[in-house]
C-alpha cells in the first residue's frame, strides 16, 4: 500500500447537492424552498424558539426550581469515610488529599452515616448534631 493509492471506500463520497441549477437537476427554480413565505426569501429566518408571534413554549411554561451557585464549594463526608482515613487529625486539606471531597470544596459537613469507632480530631469542619455526638462518643474532638 502506498500513500498515493489510498482512496475512500466505494460510496463513501458523493457530490454535494447543487440547488438552483436548472429544471433537470430536480432542484431548479425555487431550489427546494417551495413557494412564497418567510423561509423562501433570502434573509428570511427567525430566532430559535420563535413561533410566529405566539407566546413561545419556553415562556408559556412556569419557571421552576433553583440552582445554587454555592453547590461546588460545599461537600459532605460520612462518619464511615472518616473511619477509613489513616490519620487522626482531620482537616479540609487531609480530606482533599484523600480524595473524599472535591478540590473546590471550602465548607465540609460531617454527617451521621456509618460507624465511627476510632478517635478523630476535626479541625475547621462542620458536623451535624448526630455526627458530633458520635465523634465525641468515640473519644474524638471537634474544633
Amino acid at each position: 500500500m502506498e500513500l498515493n493509492n489510498i482512496q475512500p471506500a466505494a460510496g463513501a463520497k458523493h457530490a454535494k447537492r447543487r440547488v438552483g441549477r436548472g429544471i433537470g437537476s430536480g432542484l431548479g427554480k425555487t431550489a427546494g424552498r417551495g413557494h412564497k413565505g418567510q423561509k423562501s426569501r433570502s434573509g428570511g429566518f427567525h430566532k430559535v424558539g420563535f413561533e410566529g408571534g405566539q407566546m413561545p413554549l419556553q415562556r408559556r411554561l412556569p419557571k421552576r426550581g433553583f440552582k445554587s451557585l454555592a453547590t461546588p464549594y460545599k461537600a459532605e463526608v460520612r462518619l464511615s469515610d472518616l473511619a477509613s482515613l489513616p490519620v487522626e487529625d482531620i482537616d479540609l486539606l487531609a480530606l482533599k488529599q484523600a480524595g473524599l471531597v472535591h478540590e473546590l470544596a471550602r465548607v465540609v459537613r460531617v454527617i451521621k452515616s456509618g460507624e465511627l469507632t476510632k478517635k478523630v480530631n476535626l479541625k475547621g469542619l462542620i458536623a451535624t448534631k448526630g455526627a458530633k455526638e458520635a465523634i465525641e462518643a468515640a473519644g474524638g474532638t471537634l474544633a
